[in-house]
């Protein structure tokens, strides 16, 4: 790695360190938002236009400094705004944050890799960049994948930024509309972890699955026909009923009665899928 790769991590480094010492974090804890829950809600009234300009600035440097609050941050933006603004705000949000991530480690870290770059890289990389964006749409969709580490992989292989930047933000829409859907529920969730369902979890991995059957459709045979693209088309929508499915299971859950076993893989749309909104 060359010296401005190392200036631009410390410099990262620092202001990472900075944000968590300056307590961004304890502000962001689900426990304070739901205390200032209602002043929140005065304060974006008072500011319509400038209310959800300030939140994108606030997620944009939360998923970029990696601050462990990005499922918080998701509930709140769907409280504040409603789910479908509140969406919006994250997704644009939790991508722009990611792409600066990216482009951090692949002016890094990825051009000293790729100089010391063997047979084996460059096979792993002519796969990745042939099926980059199924490959980055599974990823961001299923929550199982750390949001910081998914920034920096596509990155070692050389991805485009636009294929990059594309599926960050379509991939995490789904996760992301989840939790702000919650969101308007705020004041109700007692624990993070008991949001993500075995079943809403299960619809996620679907969704998945539908972005790499493309490539995988590639990889069995190079051309397509109506059938297996009806069968995409099957599987996708059985995934989004799924999601819509569990999404309402979760909502009632947040809201009555002891919540369902958890998954607490994707504690994080924008660190998991929450953006995980990313």
């Amino acid at each position: 790695m060359g010296k401005r790769g190392w200036i631009i991590l410390i410099v990262l480094a620092v202001l990472a360190l900075a944000a968590h010492l300056s307590g961004i974090a304890d502000l962001l804890s689900l426990e304070n938002v739901q205390a200032r829950r209602n002043d929140l809600l005065t304060l974006v009234a008072a500011h319509p236009i400038i209310a959800p300009i300030a939140f994108v600035a606030l997620y944009v440097l939360i998923v970029s400094l990696s601050l462990p609050v990005a499922v918080v941050a998701t509930l709140l933006g769907g409280f504040l705004f409603g789910p479908v603004l509140g969406t919006l705000c994250v997704v644009v949000a939790a991508t722009a944050g990611a792409t600066i991530v990216f482009l951090v480690a692949r002016t890094s870290v990825g051009e000293g890799l790729r100089r010391k770059a063997g047979p084996l890289y460059e096979r792993v990389a002519a796969g990745m960049r042939e099926n980059a964006f199924e490959y980055l749409l599974f990823l961001r969709i299923v929550p199982l994948f750390p949001f910081f580490l998914v920034n920096i992989l596509p990155a070692l292989f050389d991805v485009r930024l636009r294929t990059f930047v594309l599926a960050t933000f379509v991939g995490i829409i789904p996760g992301t509309f989840v939790y702000a859907n919650l969101g308007r529920e705020l004041g109700t969730i007692s624990s993070l972890g008991d949001l993500v369902s075995l079943k809403l979890f299960l619809a996620f991995l679907l969704l998945g699955a539908v972005a790499l059957i493309p490539a995988a459709y590639k990889a069995w045979k190079r051309r397509r026909s109506g059938d297996t693209l009806a069968v995409i088309a099957l599987v996708g929508l059985t995934a989004v009923a799924m999601l819509a499915d569990a999404a309402a299971d979760a909502a009632t859950a947040a809201t009555a009665g002891p919540p369902s076993p958890a998954l607490h893989a994707h504690a994080d749309p924008a660190a998991a899928a929450a953006p995980r909104v990313g």
